[in-house]
């Protein structure tokens, strides 16, 4: 990624960001509708179309606007974005605790299998014949933006910080009375967030899972 200007990896990153936030909106969606809550299905959103999940500020300006700053303050890269939220009704659940945190995990595990696919991807990319080497380095440059991107939206979402997926996770396991003091965060949930970024702790505490869902998905992928 060196190699391009940030202009470029812009580029680069918006078909990979677009489909990396709304496949993590519909994997909520689809697990939700296989736990026995059909409300994300009924207004169409247990889709890969990512028309129906783009939030114009959430899925496009906030993350390319963040990761340009970070990049240009020297601070690696950080993306973070939204889609809209996928509609769920908890109360269709048949194991209401059990089944919220499966249907928050859902989102994270979503962006560890696009981020293998995207490594996939990559090695096909290196091992393109020379009649079509001119596609070889563009979607090389846009799969290491794929992984990327998943890798950090899938980390990031589990931090155990409401109102992120892994927050969701931790409240439905913790006792029903814990879960219930745990659950009042919610509303600092965001400032947390970003008193870890400006602080500059965020990035060193997401580091190693980073590297370990990298490292992995290159093995499986044989390109270690």
């Amino acid at each position: 990624m060196q190699d391009l200007n940030l202009i470029q990896q812009l580029a680069v990153f918006v078909l990979p960001l677009i489909f990396a936030i709304t496949v993590h909106e519909s994997a909520h969606g689809w697990m939700a509708d296989k736990l026995g809550d059909h409300t994300a299905r009924s207004m169409g959103r247990v889709t890969v179309n990512p028309i129906p999940h783009i939030d114009l500020v959430g899925t496009i300006i906030v993350p390319l606007a963040l990761y340009a700053m970070t990049t240009l303050a020297g601070g690696g890269g950080l993306i973070f974005g939204w889609a809209k939220p996928v509609p769920i009704n908890p109360r269709n659940f048949k194991n209401y605790r059990r089944d919220t945190a499966l249907t928050a995990a859902a989102g994270p595990m979503s962006n560890f299998i696009m981020l293998l696919i995207w490594a996939m991807v990559l090695r096909l990319s290196m091992g393109l014949e020379s009649g079509a080497g001119w596609l070889a380095e563009p979607l090389a440059y846009m799969a290491v933006g794929g992984i990327l991107i998943n890798a950090i939206l899938g980390v990031l979402n589990l931090l155990p910080i409401l109102p992120l997926d892994g927050g969701r996770v931790l409240a439905s396991l913790l006792p029903p009375r814990l879960s219930m003091s745990y659950a009042k965060l919610e509303p600092w949930g965001l400032f947390i967030l970003i008193g870890l970024m400006v602080t500059g702790i965020l990035w060193p505490l997401m580091r190693p899972m980073l590297q370990l869902v990298q490292t992995l998905a290159y093995s499986v992928a044989g390109l270690m």
